[in-house]
């Protein structure tokens, strides 16, 4: 992303799941297999996709951008509501130990010059 693609999404969910020890393969099938459809149909725009390795372990860290705070509480209805996200929940509820949600905005940053 550069400067200008950020700026149109300033809002960024940026979520941090602790996956039980050993169970980060299951738990990223499941993830790929259930969620992701249902996030790319509702959320659609995914910053990046990251696993830890140094630090605290076992976390998977998954970003997504909005317009708005508006846009944000839509999309995240949508997601909620689709009839097929209670599976994924379901399918992954033994594997999650916790999950982190922040909301970060965007800043204009005049020195910044990405390709």
């Amino acid at each position: 992303m550069n400067r200008t693609d950020v700026l149109k999404r300033p809002l960024v969910d940026h979520r941090i799941y602790t996956i039980r020890l050993r169970k980060m393969p299951e738990f990223l099938e499941v993830f790929n297999r259930l969620a992701m459809p249902i996030l790319m149909q509702t959320l659609e725009h995914p910053v990046g996709f990251y696993v830890s390795h140094v630090g605290p372990l076992n976390q998977f860290v998954h970003l997504w951008s909005y317009e708005s705070l508006a846009d944000y509480e839509r999309r995240c209805m949508a997601r909620d509501t689709h009839p097929d996200f209670a599976a994924y929940l379901k399918a992954s509820e033994h594997l999650i130990e916790a999950q982190e949600t922040r909301l970060i905005k965007a800043l204009d940053m005049p020195g910044w010059q990405a390709p």
